[in-house]
Order: structure tokens, then sequence, then C-alpha cells
């Protein structure tokens, strides 16, 4: 996709027009009073975050020029759909508006095809989905989205994964002052919380407080996966030694972990 061409769909992209905050606050004040004509320069004026947009699917082989029409079908609705109220930069709820809309072009278009009855109840879900999100401010459970489509949670289900394009967690959803806002950062890494970083801290804060032998227990024991018979032929003591040794570890831990103040006191 050649991204190189001055003119896109008969617009001069070097003479895109720029709108201030204050002029923007100005124009949506007259687009809800239904100024057409505000709605217009508004259009307009976010123009150049249509063409950030779709550099993103260079990739993609598809017409420059049909990849910018759809962008700003994504752009309209986000300006018949942003709601002032919620204290959210417009560019902020843009952008996904319209990589959405760019992705289901993509997507209807795509060399796999999916059936029409999938595609359909794949749109249906997803914009009953946004519509749930606009007026409850938080993602649908598919119980809900099942009652709000009027679709089986089954049908929800086959349908979202048949018309999924995969893309790369490294791709930028959102981009202001050369900081950009990739996929990656918004998913949830559950095995490397901040929580369980903190918890393997205080495990091993914990262990260095015991006497050599016992924090070699606890290592064969619950690091190495040996059995209490193994670790009793490996250091030379009986089993029961090795039983006793290891509940009176787990109890000093116990207890240095569930006391703030000796952890402050280490």
């Amino acid at each position: 996709m050649a991204l190189y061409k001055v003119e896109i769909c008969g617009v001069n992209t070097a003479k895109l027009p720029l709108i201030d905050n204050e002029e923007k606050d100005e124009l949506f004040r007259r687009i809800k009073s239904g100024d057409a004509v505000a709605r217009e320069l508004y259009i307009e004026g976010n123009l150049r975050l249509v063409l950030s947009i779709i550099q993103r699917f260079s990739s993609s082989n598809e017409n420059v020029d049909d990849l910018f029409q759809i962008g700003c079908i994504g752009l309209m609705k986000a300006i018949d759909n942003f709601d002032t109220s919620q204290g959210v930069r417009f560019s902020t709820y843009a952008v996904p508006m319209i990589i959405g809309e760019i992705r289901r072009y993509l997507r209807d278009n795509n060399s796999i095809r999916v059936s029409r009855s999938l595609r359909d109840n794949a749109y249906r879900a997803i914009y009953a989905k946004e519509a749930f999100i606009r007026e409850n401010n938080r993602e649908p459970t598919i119980e809900e989205l099942s009652a709000a489509a009027g679709i089986s949670k089954e049908d929800i289900v086959n349908a979202m994964d048949a018309v999924q394009t995969p893309v790369s967690l490294y791709e930028p959803v959102y981009s202001e002052g050369g900081d950009a806002l990739y996929i990656m950062d918004q998913v949830s890494d559950k095995k490397n919380r901040e929580e369980n970083w903190i918890e393997e801290i205080s495990l091993k804060e914990a262990m260095k407080r015991l006497p050599e032998r016992e924090n070699h227990i606890i290592r064969l024991r619950y690091f190495q996966g040996k059995t209490q018979m193994e670790v009793a032929e490996e250091i030379n003591i009986s089993q029961a030694q090795v039983s006793r040794l290891e509940k009176n570890a787990l109890k000093n831990m116990k207890n240095y972990l569930s006391d703030p103040t000796s952890r402050k006191a280490h």
C-alpha cells in the first residue's frame, strides 16, 4: 500500500486542517445542538488521525483510498457516539472505533471466506457489545452479550472466533507525543503481576532468616520437589528429623510473612 501519495480520495493530505482543543470543544457543543456545519468541520479537523491510523495497515495490500474512506466512516461513528461527559479525550475514544471499522472491512474482504450467517452474528454481537459498553462503561459478560444480541452464547463464541484476525501484541493502538500504547500493554499477565513479584521477594526474605539446614531442607522439598525420605538420605538424618525441621521452618516463615512489623524491622 503506497502512502507516499499526497492526495487520497481527492483530499490533499498536505493541507489537512488542524483544530486546537478550544475549537474542538466549541465545535462539539455545536454538534450536539444539531449543527451540521460544525460536524463537517470536526470531521475535517480529525482526518489526520484517520491518515495516521491507516498507515498501520500498510501490510494489508488494500487500496489506500478504500482504507481512508472506511476510516472516515469510523471517525463519523465516533463523533456521533462520543460522550463528552465521560472526561475522555476524543482521540482516545475514536482510535479504537476507527481501527475496528477498518478491521471489519478487512475481514469482509479476507481471502478466507466466512459464512454469511456467522458474519451477521458476529456483527450483531459487536454492535451489541459497543452499545453495552457505551451504556454501562464496562465490557459485557458472555451472558449479557447473548441477551443483548439475541444470540445464543455458543453462536456468539463461534461467530467471533470465525471473524477474528490475528494481530501482533506489539501493534500500537494509540499514540500521543511519541509515546505509543501497544496491545501488549493492555494484556493482563496473571503469572507476572506485581503482587506475585512482591510475594516472591517476601518469600525469599523469609527463607534468608532460616538456619542453614532448614533453608536447605525447604529448597530440596519445595523447589526441587524431593520427598522427605530423599531429603533425609541426602543430608544424612532421619525422616522424622526432616519432618520436624520442615514444620519448624514453615512455621517461622509463616510468622515472618504474616507480621508486617518483623519485615520492616528486618
